[in-house]
């Protein structure tokens, strides 16, 4: 798939970097899943499955053949946390690379990604656009290598993972194609035996300062709801004692600085020409909501890392804190009879605060889907799918 097709040639520039800094590296591969295809079929239910299966492969390899340190390359929804899963387990010197994100392709004038292409099957499916138009959209949505290229999970556990200090500091917004991407994988490779010769291990790093680093720019950014999902597991495994109600009282302290699809207009690459994450991170240090002296793979603090960032949000892709597209973070922790134990919902994007409609209620997806395609739906239905979720459906299919 274009979020991994790319990886090996990445892996090798890693190792090279291993082999300069005098080291002698390994490569092993794991299996990985896309949701991409997977989605809105049976096959998704084996999705979250897929990254406890990465994490435990990845710790069975480096366990069982003493590995003195890690670096894993990733791209995509399930590899990405399972890596991080993974580093925190071990324990030994690790380090995260990105693959980058994929490029926008272009129909009538306009950019689009995979989620035009989901919004394409359901206006195809309401008879709303010819099946030529379908067609034509899905020949250019998707114009070479790397991930989805909106805040989705991928894009969202990148910034979190760089902004944790467990990635090479600026590398989150890079396109895959970008031949930055293979000086940073260099780069890291170089990093890896640094930390190897110092002792620095990711439970050093994966503090709880860390993951609220982390989640402050998943909330500024708007990002994807799974980052809850992901980061809690992540965590877990670091011993870091982390509740889904610390995402609602830092959420609601954290402004939204980004306008990123899916429920704004651009989308990574506009990111990396505004300045990059770091942009925001620097927006958020400079407004005390970060932990400055949270460290990094590199042995700097985020504060000494962020030190020469002066690129001022765009006020366009990058909103300054004073300028923010909205007081509080893109996502929100709710609780109530339906979920006790809380529910997440993305509000980046979107204005309404309350709503109220009769509820439409399924027991599966698959009923759901075909009630929607089906025009059953009506503006202002509430639906309601049941018996679904990491346990219930299981997997979490999306």
């Amino acid at each position: 798939t274009p979020c991994n097709v790319h990886l090996t040639r990445i892996a090798d520039k890693v190792k090279e970097g291993i082999r300069d800094a005098q080291g002698v590296p390994f490569m092993f591969g794991t299996i990985t899943i896309s949701d991409g295809i997977s989605m809105g079929t049976e096959g998704m239910k084996g999705s979250l499955v897929s990254r406890e299966v990465i994490a435990d492969s990845i710790e069975t390899v480096c366990f069982t053949e003493s590995m003195d340190g890690l670096a894993v390359v990733a791209a995509c929804d399930k590899n990405m946390p399972g890596a991080m899963m993974s580093m925190a387990r071990l324990n030994i010197p690790s380090i995260f690379v990105y693959g980058g994100a994929i490029l926008p392709g272009n129909y009538a004038g306009k950019d689009i990604n995979v989620q035009d292409m989901y919004e394409a099957v359901g206006a195809f499916s309401t008879r709303q656009i010819s099946l030529e138009e379908l067609i034509a959209m899905e020949r250019v949505a998707c114009p070479g290598e790397g991930a989805c290229s909106g805040m989705f999970t991928a894009n969202t556990m990148a910034s979190a993972i760089e902004a944790m200090g467990m990635s090479i500091p600026g590398a989150a917004s890079i396109p895959a194609v970008d031949p930055r991407n293979l000086d940073v994988a260099h780069e890291a490779g170089k990093h890896l035996y640094y930390m190897l010769e110092n002792g620095i291990k990711p439970r050093d790093i994966m503090t709880r300062k860390a993951f609220e680093n982390g989640i402050r720019l998943v909330l500024a950014m708007g990002g994807s709801t799974n980052a809850v999902l992901h980061l809690l597991a992540i965590a877990r495994e670091a011993e870091v004692e982390l509740t889904i109600d610390d995402f609602d009282i830092l959420s609601r302290e954290t402004p939204y600085l980004t306008d990123l699809r899916p429920g704004g207009n651009y989308v990574m690459s506009d990111v990396d020409r505004s300045g990059g994450v770091q942009v925001v991170l620097k927006e958020l240090l400079d407004a005390g909501m970060l932990h400055g002296d949270a460290k990094a793979i590199n042995g700097k603090t985020l504060e000494e890392n962020l030190s020469d960032v002066h690129t001022k949000p765009d006020e366009r892709v990058i909103f300054s804190v004073h300028n923010a597209k909205s007081s509080t973070g893109g996502l929100a922790i709710l609780k109530g009879n339906l979920a006790p134990e809380g529910a997440v919902i993305k509000v980046a994007g979107t204005k309404i605060e309350k709503h109220e409609g009769p509820a439409r209620v399924f027991d599966g997806e698959r009923s759901a889907f075909e009630a929607v395609t089906g025009g059953l739906i009506k503006d202002g239905d509430v639906v309601v799918i049941r018996y679904e979720g990491p346990k219930g459906g299981p997997g979490m299919q999306e």
